[in-house]
């Protein structure tokens, strides 16, 4: 017996200290994570308690601006894998031309950015919304646009810095961040000590200026932080090296795209939502906003997976990267379970916490229950498409994610929301937000069984290839 139980333990304290060390790395970040999309929170709490109005401009707004913002993220998220491969591989010479070649790559990217989101603006003369309503969303992603360029290089930067291990700015920035944004919310939403009442547009206001503000506080901590100095990107001026750019972009825009396929989902349905009304739309906005918040520790667990999948690799050693990767796919299921848990026991507590309107709170709560269904699957393919990443893979999730969200998720949503009558099995009545919610709990559970699939074929490949 004592010797069964000393064999057990032996076997478990790898695996005590692999979550030890991907919780360590990974926390700092979860808490940034959580104060950053709590922006987006206290934007849709804040305006909840002006109106309907305001609150379906927000909402309408944020759909289209969260597309670009999240894509954004995905494309500069390529020089988290780079730097994690010189990490693991002793490279440090190599990343301040990395990271400054990142930075170019993120000013470009910005300015696309910022444009795109203006662009998008003309989507809501063509998908039946009250003219007001349209008005002040518009306006809303006119002014959060001028933020996009200084969002791609604080990504830069964020990327750069997780990946030496360093995630302490993280959570600092992004919580002064967030006490900026409800500070100045407080102040421009609703008009307190002699500012205008914005509404909407204040909450657009408060987001592009702290944007700004995180960029220059992140230049600021890695130009005085000792841990910094061995791979200070600073030491001199370098112009753009496009062979380098041209390289991140090969393994970034497949992760944009990837992130493109899920987010977009989510937000093309925020707009054909917006048909059934202010209600339907603000009870949706609401269940997506809260499922995005509590998605942040999968997410967090997975850029953690990302960096040490990537370090194991630059060290060439595949085994050790499939220990990892499946010890942080097991980390983020098991939350992914009490998530779903959480969610399905307190949805009502969660509808009063954004909004006093009983009929919007009557309809978030339905669709909280779908939140909730999707929680494990939703935890699962974000970390095994984020382990797969890290073995500087990245096309496999892009494809896996289009088929499921563009093939699944979203052509039975429409069925089954609007009803149009093209088959047999159609409802007879629209189940409106219902329809949708169903199609994404769909494309998510298919995109969790690919992903898990194809990052177990990879990382037996890549061992196979070493044993031999």
């Amino acid at each position: 017996m004592t010797s069964t139980t000393t064999t057990v333990a032996a076997s478990a304290s790898p695996i005590r200290l692999e979550i030890a060390t991907l919780w360590k790395l990974s926390w700092p970040m979860l808490v940034g994570q959580l104060a950053t999309v709590g922006m987006g929170v206290a934007d849709v709490a804040m305006t909840g308690h002006v109106s309907a109005e305001e609150l379906a401009a927000v909402s309408l707004g944020a759909s289209v601006w969260s597309i670009v913002l999240v894509t954004v993220m995905g494309i500069m998220m390529s020089i988290n894998t780079v730097v994690a491969h010189d990490i693991g591989g002793g490279r440090y010479d190599r990343i301040p031309h990395a990271v400054r070649q990142a930075l170019w790559k993120g000013a470009g990217i910005g300015l696309v950015a910022l444009a795109a989101t203006n662009l998008c603006t003309l989507l809501f003369d063509h998908i039946g919304l009250d003219q007001a309503v349209a008005d002040r969303a518009a306006l809303f992603l006119h002014v959060t646009s001028i933020g996009m360029p200084a969002f791609a290089c604080y990504r830069a930067l964020y990327g750069y810095t997780t990946s030496i291990n360093e995630t302490k700015p993280i959570m600092v920035i992004a919580l002064l961040g967030l006490l900026f944004n409800i500070a100045s919310n407080w102040l421009l939403v609703f008009g307190n000590w002699g500012f205008p009442q914005m509404g909407a547009v204040g909450c657009a206001v408060s987001t592009a200026i702290g944007m700004w503000l995180m960029l220059v506080a992140m230049l600021a901590w890695i130009r005085v932080a000792p841990v910094y100095r061995m791979t200070y990107p600073f030491t001199g001026w370098e112009g753009p090296d496009w062979n380098a750019i041209r390289g991140m972009l090969r393994l970034g825009l497949p992760i944009g795209v990837t992130y493109f396929a899920e987010v977009s989902a989510f937000g093309l349905i925020s707009l054909l939502v917006a048909r059934f009304g202010v209600i339907q739309v603000s009870a949706h906005q609401i269940a997506l906003n809260f499922a995005s918040l509590v998605f942040m520790v999968p997410l967090s667990f997975g850029i953690g997976l990302l960096t040490r999948v990537g370090q194991a690799m630059g060290e060439g050693d595949p085994l050790r990267a499939q220990f990892v990767a499946r010890v942080g796919v097991g980390m983020s299921v098991a939350f992914g379970l009490l998530s779903a848990a959480c969610i399905a026991l307190f949805r009502w507590e969660i509808a009063r916490a954004y909004t006093s309107d009983p009929a919007v709170q009557q309809a978030c709560v339905h669709l909280l229950l779908f939140a909730a269904l999707f929680q494990l699957s939703d935890a699962t393919q974000v970390a095994t498409a984020s382990a797969i990443r890290g073995y500087q893979v990245t096309r496999p999730p892009m494809l896996i994610q289009l088929v499921a969200f563009w093939g699944f998720s979203l052509p039975l949503g429409y069925i089954l929301g609007i009803a149009p009558g093209w088959f047999p099995w159609s409802p007879s009545v629209p189940m409106e937000s219902t329809g949708f919610w169903i199609g994404l709990v769909l494309g998510l559970t298919i995109a969790a069984v690919l992903l898990t699939w194809s990052m177990e074929r990879l990382s037996r490949q890549r061992a196979s290839a070493a044993a031999h």
